[in-house]
């Protein structure tokens, strides 16, 4: 089966979808709106549809990685944006070294956890 993919862009849900939208554009996404209650988000062509659905389950176990080329650089760049003053749910976890590479990770209002890793090159 040849795919002959161009993206993939899940679905994640938010539990105050107001305070999610201002928090990835926050993150440096571009918001395109697509209803009153989905939007998509972007960067660099990668992104995901975010909806004004909450279901708990659902929510507590969706979890998003993206590659970025300098994990390092990524998170000094996180740490500058100051989210954790502006955003009571969220958590940052500092850079671990993998045996694959590195990631640090971000649990958004909604507490959906993303990593933003970045592989060791062989």
């Amino acid at each position: 089966m040849e795919h002959k993919a161009k993206s993939i862009r899940p679905f994640i849900g938010a539990k105050n979808y107001e305070l999610s939208r201002n928090f990835y554009r926050d993150l440096g996404f571009q918001e395109s709106i697509l209803s009153s209650d989905m939007s998509y988000f972007d960067t660099q062509g990668f992104g995901f549809y975010l909806q004004n659905a909450y279901v708990k389950d659902w929510i507590d176990n969706t979890m998003v990685f993206m590659e970025v080329d300098n994990a390092k650089r990524f998170w000094n760049e996180l740490l500058e944006l100051d989210l954790a003053s502006k955003y009571d749910n969220i958590r940052l976890t500092p850079i671990r070294e993998l045996e694959w590479g590195k990631e640090c990770f971000v649990h958004d209002p909604s507490g959906i956890l993303w990593h933003f890793g970045e592989f060791n090159t062989k």
